[in-house]
């Protein structure tokens, strides 16, 4: 962490990522693709129900990130116990509060679905799916807690595989289980919570083992309120981040099926996709917090200028190069998607196509935002968090469409990523300069 060359350590943590993230976006999409042949309806409730999906996540990424933060640093300052105690404290509070979630999620699906952009023909569909994803919720958070605990100590490989396992599986089981066993996209969701339960028992089982930097044990479990304060602290921008994603999406849909179920299922398409790009940058930056968390607690700062650096500049080269290639071939990867409704490729195509013309941007966003997180600035982080689906997206999404129609619903997101690139750049441009001025 502290010797071996920077961009390729970066690269040698970030393609595992990036891979068990494009595996977990991969399922994603398969799973849309093969419930687009129920029909309309039924690929605007994957939409719909990612909304949902997104807050269990995003439990699961604040507590493992609110930990990981902390412990990337901590070992790099050799205090082992600390560590141990923050990753056993964080797996026990992630369990306890998507339980409690999934609970009260039951308590009053209907009204949250429709709340989350369900139509009255989406509903039932969205309602199946949700039902079975729900049960699986403490699993599927847990393991996006456990894969940032790996990556803190430099195993990304460990979590690629575990989440990787999971992915292949649902992406080659869900066939069989929606039309096989006749279950429809009820079928869809247990192929997803079989395959996310495969995945936890898989992460658990390299700690069971005690295997690894990080030690995971009941003895290990705080009773102070201080800590757990700490990690919600340290991961309340990851939070923030998913939280309004899952907000977006809900007002997209809203927004998008004032236009009719096709407008809810094209949107949800081009959001699948949007999300097998953006799992490339988002490995590559979580490839990069455990070496700028690492090098910023030993105090080198010459590594973390150029960690930094590196960084943006692979995450532009990448983006550059699938923006493009999704800005070409957009007709055909939304055609893909769609086999029964030619309005859903008209929208969906132009929405591809405006949100691929700005993905040079997206590295600055979410690179700022993951560098203030890990050096422990939760205020800044949790700012550059909220920018773009909070501050710029949500009112884009509710104004523009009464303005524009349609064009409105498409034309948010890109809007949202050039505004947060103003903001996120400026932050971003003055930690550079803080950190050369540490070099003098």
């Amino acid at each position: 962490m502290t010797q071996a060359r920077v961009p390729s350590l970066v690269l040698k943590l970030g393609i595992p990522t990036m891979l068990s993230m494009l595996v977990t976006a991969l399922y994603n999409t398969a799973s849309t693709y093969y419930v687009s042949y129920l029909g309309t309806s039924a690929v605007g409730a994957m939409g719909v129900v990612f909304a949902l999906q997104t807050i269990i996540q995003a439990m699961g990424i604040m507590i493992g990130q609110g930990c990981a933060s902390q412990t990337s640093r901590l070992l790099g300052a050799k205090q082992y116990v600390h560590a141990n105690t923050l990753a056993s404290s964080g797996l026990c509070m992630v369990l306890f509060l998507s339980v409690g979630f999934a609970c009260l999620a039951f308590a009053g699906l209907d009204s949250l679905l429709t709340w989350m952009g369900a139509t009255e023909t989406i509903l039932p569909y969205a309602r199946s799916y949700c039902r079975v994803i729900l049960l699986a919720a403490p699993f599927m958070a847990a393991s996006f807690t456990l894969n940032n605990f790996l990556r803190s100590e430099g195993l990304a490989i460990i979590g690629m595989v575990g989440l990787g396992i999971g992915g292949v599986l649902n992406i080659l089981i869900s066939p069989f289980f929606i039309f096989t066993l006749d279950a429809g996209i009820a079928g869809a969701a247990w192929a997803t919570a079989l395959s996310q339960t495969i995945s936890f028992s898989v992460l658990l089982l390299h700690y069971l083992r005690g295997n690894g930097s990080i030690q995971l044990h009941w003895s290990y479990v705080s009773k102070k309120a201080s800590l757990y304060a700490s990690i919600f602290k340290f991961g309340f921008p990851s939070l923030t981040r998913n939280s309004l994603g899952a907000i977006a999406v809900s007002a997209l849909n809203l927004m998008a099926g004032l236009y009719g179920d096709a407008g809810v299922a094209a949107m949800s398409v081009v959001g699948r996709v949007m999300m097998v790009t953006n799992a490339f940058l988002i490995g590559l930056g979580q490839g990069f917090q455990p070496v700028l968390g690492y090098n910023w607690g030993a105090k080198l700062f010459s590594r973390v200028k150029l960690a930094l650096d590196a960084t943006i500049c692979m995450g532009m080269a990448l983006m550059a190069a699938l923006g493009t290639l999704g800005f070409v071939f957009a007709p055909e990867v939304i055609g893909f998607f769609e086999v029964n409704d030619p309005e859903v490729l008209a929208i969906g195509v132009l929405a591809l196509r405006l949100q691929c013309a700005v993905a040079l941007l997206t590295p600055t966003n979410v690179i700022g935002n993951m560098a203030f997180q890990v050096i422990g600035r939760a205020g800044v982080a949790t700012l550059l968090a909220a920018t773009r689906q909070g501050l710029f997206f949500l009112p884009f999404i509710l104004i523009l469409p009464g303005h524009f129609g349609i064009l409105g619903v498409q034309m948010a997101q890109p809007l949202a990523e050039m505004c947060s690139f103003i903001v996120c750049g400026y932050f971003l441009w003055h930690f550079r300069k803080e950190v050369k001025d540490r070099l003098n």
